[in-house]
């Protein structure tokens, strides 16, 4: 089953149990897929740009929900938590820190690298072999530190 329709049957099940909050936030996915089916000129939508719209939102509502914890504004705080609990149930389990040192690890002895001018080299492959399952400026990050 796709995630297009993961998220349609999602807001069946929602709607039936009435509960407004998975509600809200399928609904904002649903149309988020719509407007990437419409960007690409009614072409199929494939579960790999849709992991990587997904993503995109768990940013912005990451983003946003550190802001209005900020400002305390818990109200608005929590709707974005909510939300962002429901992008995650849809989104691969992320890599841990130790997991993305060993592949990059792996990546830099393959192309034997030596120091941060083999950036260029490395980075291309590690966002190649971790793409939605590891952030990437901590993809970026631990490539930079394991080269100096």
């Amino acid at each position: 089953m796709s995630l297009v329709e993961q998220v349609s049957a999602g807001i069946m099940e929602a709607m039936k149990a009435k509960n407004t909050d998975r509600l809200r936030a399928l609904r904002s996915i649903k149309s988020t897929f719509l407007l990437l089916k419409s960007a690409e000129g009614a072409g199929e939508v494939t579960d790999e740009l849709c992991i990587k719209a997904l993503q995109k939102m768990a940013k912005q509502r990451k983003d946003s929900l550190d802001i209005y914890i900020e400002q305390g504004r818990e109200d608005l705080a929590l709707v974005e938590h909510s939300d962002l609990a429901v992008i995650n149930g849809f989104l691969p389990t992320q890599l841990s820190q130790s997991e993305i040192e060993a592949r990059v690890k792996q990546l830099i002895s393959e192309t034997g690298s030596l120091s941060l001018k083999d950036l260029g080299k490395v980075m291309p492959l590690a966002m190649k072999s971790m793409v939605g399952i590891a952030d990437g400026k901590l993809i970026s990050e631990t490539v930079k530190k394991l080269l100096t």
